[in-house]
This record gives structure tokens, C-alpha cells and sequence, in this order.
């Protein structure tokens, strides 16, 4: 092995139970399904969580929710919640988390990004003593990210980079950290070009753990998964994995996605080597307490996010 690197099948069987995130938000909860269901194959046990914020498509509220704006969760954090079927924003809007919550048969913790790194630090500490688990795993629906910041078609990078940059904290803290991407490209956002230069860069700092392909049984479940929690990222792998091929439109058709067999995949790769090799985007949100900190990082670096494009949209709307 490269010095200093980790392996795959050490870091699972020091572990018993593992907290399988969604890092993006939304439908990547489905996606960590995948993840859990191989780690389950492996012999740990899981809870599966995710991020409490909404495609704006669901929530026109721009940003995540906070614990004053949602109901019927139970609070572990200020910025950690267990979500079941009926939690929801304080406007009626449930989270991917909840319907995933009645799909899962079992609560889904929710991880609140408003206090920055900071808060999503102390959030995943006390959700994982809270949850008895002994291995983190953020699991990111594209690969978004893999951005380095300079990528054209780069929509959303607020959200994992608070994530990963969350991640390689608590992994420095000596909590053993996973982070995978499952069905790279299907979010439309960065090329398959770019997300295998990244791995490829990754590759060579020692950062990649492994791969794991969807099976028959898991692509079963995540068809079924997906009639419950509504997710077009996510959906791609299987489609793949079913014998898609060639391009596809996603996003109202604003954006294109590459289908092939290799989007079936989930790579696994060290958060800190991902964190410290190539991710400006969560190097920059590192120290950030507040969303907006985290927000105004990534302006100060050239990137707009996501936060932006909804408080536009919605700034829009209500003008009609």
C-alpha cells in the first residue's frame, strides 16, 4: 500500500455499525442505501441518515431547515435529528429522510449544515455516540465532490464541501471515516472526464479505499426505494445497471448525463485525502461556523452555490 494509506476491509472490520449519510441533501439518501446494504454484506450493521435540506423543487425555501422549522423529529443536537415518517418542515413539506423513514421501516437521522462546519462536526459526533455507531460514511450521489472549484458545470458544491470538510475534522479526531461516490456523473454536474481525472489524482495519493457495484438484489431494492423517495440521480445507477446506455437529460432537461455500465459503481475513497488533495472548495468552508461563513468561503474562491441559485429562484418567483 501507498505509505499512509488505508485499507477498505480493515477500516470495515474494526467496525460493528456504520452511519451511512447522504451528503448531498435529497435524494442521496437512496444512494446510501446502496452503500449500507454492502456494508451490511460485509457484517456490519447500519442507520442510514442524510441532510435536512430539500431540492427547492420540494422546499422553495432557500437553504436547510433548522430544528425551529421542522416538526415531529427527535432531537439529538441542535444539529442532529432522527427523522421518521411523519417529520416534516413547519410548512408541510417532508424530507426525502422521512419517506425514506417509511420505505427503511426505521428512523433516519438528519444533519442540520446551518452551523457550518463547526455545527455539522459536533452534529455527527453526538448522532454517532448517540447511535452506538463506530465508522462514519458520507455517501455522495455524482460526484460533485471530486470539484476542485474550476469545473463549468459545477451547481452545487456548498453542501458536500461542508460535509467533507466535517468529515476529514472528525476523521483527524480519530473517528474512522469512509467517503464514497455512487453513479458518478448522474447528477449532470461535473463530466465523467473530470470525475476520473479526480480519481485518477486521488488514486495517486493513496486516496482510493475500493469500488463496489450494485447487485441484482440491491438494484431490486433501489427501484423500489425510489417509488417512495423521488430522485432522479439516483436513479441513474439502476437505470445503468439495468442496461441504459448513452446519454440521458435530467434537471427539466438542463442538464446531461452520461449513462454506462461504471455508473453501477460506488467508489470509496479516504475523506482525508479527498479533503487535503483536492477539494479547494471544502479546504476553503474548513473554519466556517454558519452557513453563510461557509457560503461567502466559497465566493471569496471564485464558486456560487447552490444557497445562491435557490434565494435567486426564489427571489424571482415572488416577483410573479
Amino acid at each position: 500500500m501507498t505509505p499512509g494509506s488505508q485499507s477498505l476491509e480493515d477500516l470495515i472490520r474494526a467496525s460493528s455499525r456504520a452511519l451511512v449519510i447522504g451528503v448531498g441533501g435529497g435524494g442521496d439518501v437512496v444512494g446510501a442505501l446502496a452503500a449500507a446494504r454492502f456494508l451490511e454484506f460485509c457484517g456490519l450493521k447500519f442507520v442510514l441518515g442524510g441532510l435536512s435540506w430539500e431540492r427547492s423543487v420540494y422546499d422553495p425555501i432557500p437553504g436547510p431547515r433548522k430544528l425551529s422549522e421542522v416538526r415531529n423529529v427527535r432531537a439529538l443536537h441542535d444539529y442532529a435529528w432522527m427523522a421518521n415518517g411523519n417529520s416534516q418542515t413547519t410548512t408541510g413539506v417532508p424530507f426525502a429522510e422521512s419517506k425514506m423513514a417509511v420505505f427503511h421501516g426505521q428512523e433516519i437521522l438528519l444533519i442540520d449544515i446551518n452551523g457550518g462546519v463547526k455545527g455539522a462536526v459536533d452534529g455527527l459526533e453526538v448522532a454517532m455516540k448517540e447511535l452506538n455507531t463506530d465508522l462514519l460514511v458520507g455517501l455522495d450521489v455524482g460526484g460533485d465532490s471530486l470539484a476542485q472549484g474550476n469545473e463549468p458545470g459545477l451547481r452545487s458544491p456548498l453542501a458536500d464541501s461542508i460535509m467533507l470538510a466535517a468529515f476529514a475534522e472528525v476523521a483527524k479526531r480519530g473517528t474512522r471515516t469512509i467517503w464514497g461516490v455512487f453513479g458518478y456523473g448522474s447528477d449532470g454536474e461535473l463530466t465523467v472526464d473530470e470525475i476520473e481525472l479526480a480519481l485518477n489524482k486521488l488514486a495517486g495519493a493513496g486516496g482510493l479505499l475500493g469500488a463496489w457495484s450494485l447487485t441484482p438484489k440491491i438494484a431490486e431494492e433501489l427501484e423500489e426505494a425510489i417509488k417512495t423517495v423521488p430522485t432522479e440521480a439516483s436513479a441513474i445507477p439502476v437505470q445503468c445497471f439495468r442496461g441504459a446506455w448513452g446519454e440521458s437529460k435530467i434537471r427539466s432537461g438542463q442538464r446531461s448525463v452520461k449513462l454506462t455500465p461504471l455508473t453501477a459503481l460506488t467508489f470509496f475513497m479516504s475523506a482525508t485525502k479527498l479533503y487535503e488533495t483536492l477539494s479547494r472548495p471544502a479546504q476553503a468552508v474548513r473554519a466556517s461556523a454558519s452557513l453563510e461563513d461557509a457560503n461567502d468561503a466559497l465566493h471569496a474562491i471564485g464558486i456560487s452555490t447552490e444557497l445562491d441559485f435557490e434565494r435567486e429562484r426564489h427571489r424571482t418567483e415572488k416577483h410573479f
